[in-house]
């Protein structure tokens, strides 16, 4: 298998098991004047939401597994559209027949989050009452909200219950969301390189691409479709949020302090290293597929998200959960979602007598290893999902 640099993340190209070629869904919901109500308190209707589902539903009906995607991916996680497509799925490498969440026994669905670009309503989506894009109108949403709409999806598609929901990172975060809403539905969790709750670090990382984006001459106040775009500012956004993904020790690796241009590194100030190159390639490559506005609606939702709020501390309000067993995945390179997050997950979900295995990975590739230790993965996950 080869590794791609695609989208937000590295996407692993397996040899063999793809679930083949896929077709997206749309489902609509909210129409005015019953619009839905968000966590606070405003509303937004019509809502659309676009997924898709691998393998088959049993006649139980509760061979479910939910996946939920981070920051910028979307709900195609596994497959390809059509045969001439180059790339597969974000997490193609663990959604098929014989991989970890294995279709031929799982019916995996994926959901494109609220506020995104990718055919769910966000804010370059049609305002109905202004027949334009919502922009900087559309309203402040949350992770609750993203899991909320999910639940009217899963409703529509009349799924009562869920095997497990998994989720990498921001992922992570709506699958303990979900556990906390709908106790009920859900068996199990599998979380990886996730938190309940976002660090300083993390905050002022956002804070600064953020700004980036804000100060571009074409951000217009969140008002530049059908202008030019914010190009520069969510470039620099992008590059900053990439460096987040990787380590140390992998830069090291990957690019050391290598010159493209050796012969002119002391002569010309535009001569660039090679990590300096790889990052302005990711950022023009950013701003051609995602919305700016919707990074800052996605971004600020995680800023927000506190697994822990309304009570005193996380264990209580990890009392609300009735998973019959966690698993919890972390990296030890990860500085963006550092182990230590990870442990205060498991301890909280101990203090509550839940079945929790933890594992910190050793891995040099920083918070993306999520998406390229497949392989370790895959074992954990496979003997999970055969003890629930």
């Amino acid at each position: 298998m080869t590794t791609e640099e695609l989208g937000e993340f590295p996407v692993i190209i397996a040899e063999h098991g793809s679930v083949g070629i896929v077709k997206a869904g749309t489902y609509t919901f909210a129409p005015p004047p019953n619009k839905f109500v968000l966590d606070n308190g405003e509303t937004l209707g019509p809502i659309t939401i676009a997924y898709e589902t691998y393998g088959e539903l049993n006649e139980t009906r509760d061979n479910v597994i939910l996946v939920e995607h981070a920051l910028t991916a979307n709900a195609h996680a596994a497959g390809k559209h059509n045969p001439e497509d180059k790339y597969p799925g974000w997490w193609d490498v663990m959604i098929g027949p014989g991989k970890a969440f294995d279709t031929s026994k799982y019916y995996v669905i994926c959901a494109n989050i609220l506020g995104s670009c990718y055919g769910t309503t966000g804010p370059s989506s049609t305002n109905p009452e202004t027949g334009k894009p919502y922009g900087q109108d559309f309203p402040l949403i949350s992770i609750r909200d993203m899991v909320r709409t999910q639940r009217e999806l899963l409703n529509h598609l009349e799924i009562k219950g869920l095997r497990a929901i998994t989720g990498g990172s921001m992922g992570g975060m709506q699958a303990m969301e979900w556990a906390l809403l709908y106790p009920d539905m859900v068996e199990s969790l599998i979380l990886i390189a996730s938190a309940a709750r976002s660090t300083p670090l993390s905050i002022g990382i956002h804070k600064v691409g953020v700004q980036a984006i804000m100060d571009d001459p074409n951000w217009k106040e969140g008002n530049y479709y059908g202008r030019d775009v914010p190009e520069r500012g969510l470039a620099i956004a992008r590059m900053l949020g990439h460096i987040t993904y990787l380590s140390d020790g992998w830069l090291w690796q990957k690019f050391g302090r290598r010159h493209l241009d050796p012969s002119t590194m002391k002569l010309r100030l535009d001569s660039k290293f090679e990590i300096e190159n790889y990052l302005e390639y990711q950022g023009k490559k950013f701003v051609r597929r995602f919305d700016a506005n919707s990074y800052i609606y996605i971004m600020r939702s995680i800023d927000l998200y506190d697994a822990s709020e309304g009570y005193d501390e996380l264990e209580d309000s990890f009392t609300r959960i009735n998973c019959k067993k966690i698993l919890v995945a972390s990296f030890t390179s990860d500085w963006l979602y550092p182990s230590y997050q990870s442990i205060e997950l498991v301890d909280a979900f101990r203090a509550n007598d839940i079945d929790v295995i933890y594992h910190d990975i050793d891995s040099p590739y920083g918070h993306d290893s999520f998406l390229i230790e497949h392989k370790k993965l895959t074992s954990l996950i496979e003997d999970f999902l055969k003890s629930l």
